[in-house]
């Protein structure tokens, strides 16, 4: 007998419950988006790998430690995507979809970083993003919060904390980038590893910590917000604004920075404490700079991703994905010798009348009790049963599985209005 091969670790199987929450939460996401007037776009898994390092930041955790990067069969260096939104700056530069145009979009896929996996981080996961380009003005920065809003409303979440901040131009940025240096090396002794290293290379992510022993030195940090240029702050200001008049509260974290050089102006996380040290389940901002910088014409963008692992581990938690999202509506029971042709026809006419309902018919046979037992277990609200003298008399019994109500004959013709008249 053969070992048994497992899956790679924290790449994970989703089935049953996790696949049916992942659907429901992409169609609920897509269902928003289009309602805003976004389109889809499908981008590819692997890209070259100097793209991420352009767009990303060579002194970056992600691209100094966390890509699947490999060289293929010409030695060229191709990575396994560690986020979206390069890939997708890459592929409206190439299809000529960014300059002078406004493009939203939204995608979703599998992701990839080696990390140490545990709750809420694997080394794959997937993300549902969204990025608008050609728009310069903080509506559309407002827009992207408000609508995420809404889909948290869509799916009864709640307890979602909205944390917005301003990383002002790149001037502005550069420039407090020096006044953190400066406050951190005379404090040089009380930094960890991990921000001794950032000290040169990224000081901003040292905002960023985790470590709770450098909680008070952070906290009494220069503050980039006390930096900014007048017309990120006008901009910010603006992005707040709209905030307020469409009722969404947010927290003004001057230590929000993102993890990712790109970013510029507007930035944001939705965040929870429900879910351990991983609490951030969205996050985004504004990127003017990476259209130019991945080698397009200077093109204005903002976007987000969503970590799909995250917000399931939340509707499942809280029993937030409606019941019977993937179930049938209507189960075929076959019972008789001369049934099987005749209940696929049947299944079918049903399928061709209605496009509302999910039929499934019975497969592989089993008595009548076994058949019921599926039935009910598939979470339909309708048991169809068909047996050889309902075929002679192109008839029906209807069983009401989640509704009091009594079996009732019904002819072919009637089906599809008596299914629709009771369904709920």
């Amino acid at each position: 007998m053969s070992k048994q091969i497992s899956a790679i670790r924290g790449m994970n199987d989703l089935y049953g419950e996790q696949a049916a929450a992942f659907e429901y939460l992409v169609e609920s996401a897509q269902a928003v988006l289009q309602q805003y007037g976004y389109e889809s776009i499908r981008l590819p898994i692997v890209e070259k790998t100097q793209l991420f390092a352009r767009s990303i930041g060579e002194v970056t955790d992600i691209v100094e430690k966390e890509m699947y990067t490999f060289d293929d069969r010409n030695g060229d260096s191709l990575t396994l995507r560690p986020e979206g939104t390069a890939g997708c700056v890459r592929a409206v530069i190439q299809n000529g979809l960014a300059y002078n145009q406004i493009q939203k979009l939204f995608y979703t896929g599998p992701m990839f970083r080696y990390e140490r996996p545990q709750k809420g981080r694997y080394r794959q996961f997937h993300q549902f993003g969204v990025e608008v380009f050609g728009l310069a003005t903080p509506d559309i920065d407002a827009e992207l919060i408000v609508l995420s809003a809404r889909l948290w409303e869509k799916l009864c979440l709640e307890n979602l904390e909205l944390q917005i901040n301003s990383l002002g131009s790149a001037q502005a940025r550069a420039d407090y980038r020096d006044i953190l240096v400066v406050y951190f090396n005379e404090h040089k002794d009380r930094l960890d590893e991990d921000s001794l290293r950032r000290l040169d290379s990224n000081p901003l992510r040292i905002l960023d910590t985790k470590n709770p022993d450098m909680k008070e030195l952070v906290e009494n940090a220069p503050k980039l917000i006390d930096h900014l240029d007048d017309e990120s702050i006008q901009h910010f200001e603006n992005v707040k604004g709209y905030l307020d008049d469409a009722g969404i509260d947010y927290v003004v974290n001057p230590n929000l920075v993102r993890g990712l050089d790109y970013y510029n102006r507007t930035v944001f996380e939705w965040v929870t404490t429900e879910l351990g040290a991983q609490g951030t389940v969205c996050a985004g901002g504004r990127y003017d700079g990476l259209v130019e910088q991945i080698g397009g014409k200077a093109t204005p963008a903002v976007g987000f991703a969503m970590g799909i692992e995250r917000l399931m581990a939340l509707l499942m938690d809280k029993d937030l994905v409606p019941a019977g999202h993937n179930s049938p509506d209507i189960y075929v029971v076959l019972v008789g010798d001369k049934v099987q042709r005749p209940g696929m026809v049947l299944a079918e006419m049903l399928r061709d009348s209605t496009s509302r309902f999910k039929v499934q018919m019975n497969c592989g046979g089993g008595s009548f009790k076994s058949q019921f037992k599926k039935a009910d277990k598939s979470g339909a609200q309708f048991a169809i049963i068909l047996g050889d003298e309902e075929v002679e008399q192109k008839s029906v019994s209807v069983k009401f599985l989640r509704q009091a109500q009594e079996q009732q004959t019904v002819s072919w013709d009637n089906l599809v209005e008596f299914i629709e008249q009771h369904a709920g």
